[in-house]
């Protein structure tokens, strides 16, 4: 999990999850903290509604609980099929290695045959040359065998490299998207914006980016619950998700409830009506109770957008968007601001 949160809001979060620990029964380990670290900031779904059915039944977790929760929620499971497919390819090379190995023991024996017929050729020799030619046609054969057998080793093995690059590939992508919001996660973002960045290296194009985030969710998380303040976060995932510039260009869960859009070839006017149109959606968005019906909450989001400089690098491009997004949230919040 990359931990995206500003210095303050991670200082709010260690408050709350010193809270948390000091009321069960596991000790301060890097593990306990790095759980109750994702469940505070409410980043790790998966984890939240976990440790919430724990608690019903658990008042007081230990350290076995907190390394199970650990293992089957903040581990990563890219990480696990990396290793795996890793396993997997070594084994194969392995098997190739074997096979030609064995090929060249018999090419070496067969080499030594056809030599000492050779010999009884050029010596006339007939007493030696029936045998001789026995063991020459016996060794072809085998050799031919030994050859055969290989080369569907190798067959095989190029069916199971090409299945295996393509698990790699979709575990690669899968590392890139955010599980709660089927967005890009910052991971993703950053990759696709260093390599926008890289492709356009000298071009006269704008690039533009959005910041948003969303306005009093640490509120929306202590009055509803994590469970509703997903849901938000999912709400906006799916207007970021749908929205007209989504298509080809990088839409991404930047950090908690901050979210960051890359708007390629587009102008910082265009831009601000691109933040503008998320942000009427998303204030348009009603939170509702599954049961009644009745709407719960409504929310609204601060944005901050910027266009790149030709002596930007991704830091900086980044930087400056955080800021604009930063002046809306100083100017009272709910609105766009552009630098």
């Amino acid at each position: 999990m990359l931990y995206t949160e500003s210095r303050e809001r991670s200082a709010e979060i260690l408050r709350s999850v010193l809270t948390h620990m000091g009321r069960h029964d596991a000790i301060f380990s890097p593990i306990t903290y790095a759980v109750w670290y994702e469940y505070a900031a409410g980043i790790n779904s998966g984890l939240n509604q976990a440790l919430d059915r724990t608690l019903q039944s658990q008042p007081r977790l230990d350290d076995n609980t907190m390394r199970s929760l650990y293992q089957d929620h903040i581990v990563r499971s890219s990480d696990v099929t990396t290793k795996r497919l890793s396993n997997e390819f070594a084994r194969l090379m392995a098997n190739m290695a074997t096979s030609a190995a064995q090929t060249g023991d018999q090419a070496q024996s067969y080499g030594a045959q056809l030599e000492s017929l050779l010999q009884a050729l050029r010596a006339n020799d007939g007493n030696r040359l029936p045998d001789e030619l026995t063991q020459a046609l016996s060794g072809t054969s085998e050799m031919k065998g030994s050859a055969a057998s290989l080369q569907q080793q190798v067959q095989l093995n190029q069916h199971e490299i090409q299945r295996l690059q393509s698990e790699l590939e979709r575990a690669r992508e899968d590392a890139m998207v955010d599980g709660l919001t089927s967005i890009l996660n910052r991971r993703g973002f950053d990759h696709r914006l260093r390599s926008l960045l890289q492709a356009s290296a000298g071009s006269d194009g704008p690039h533009c980016m959005i910041m948003l985030d969303i306005d009093h969710f640490k509120k929306v998380n202590d009055t509803y619950g994590h469970i509703i303040g997903d849901r938000v976060i999912q709400g906006i995932g799916e207007i970021l998700r749908n929205s007209s510039f989504a298509g080809a260009q990088a839409v991404a869960r930047y950090g908690g409830e901050e979210f960051a859009v890359l708007l390629p070839q587009t102008p910082l006017e265009k831009a601000a009506q691109a933040a503008q149109a998320v942000s009427a959606r998303v204030k348009a968005m009603r939170i509702r109770n599954r049961n009644t019906q009745e709407t719960v909450l409504s929310v609204t989001v601060s944005a901050g957008v910027t266009v790149h400089h030709s002596d930007d690098d991704a830091t900086s491009f980044i930087a400056r968007a955080d800021a604009a997004l930063y002046k809306s949230k100083q100017a009272g919040r709910d609105r766009v601001t552009c630098a």
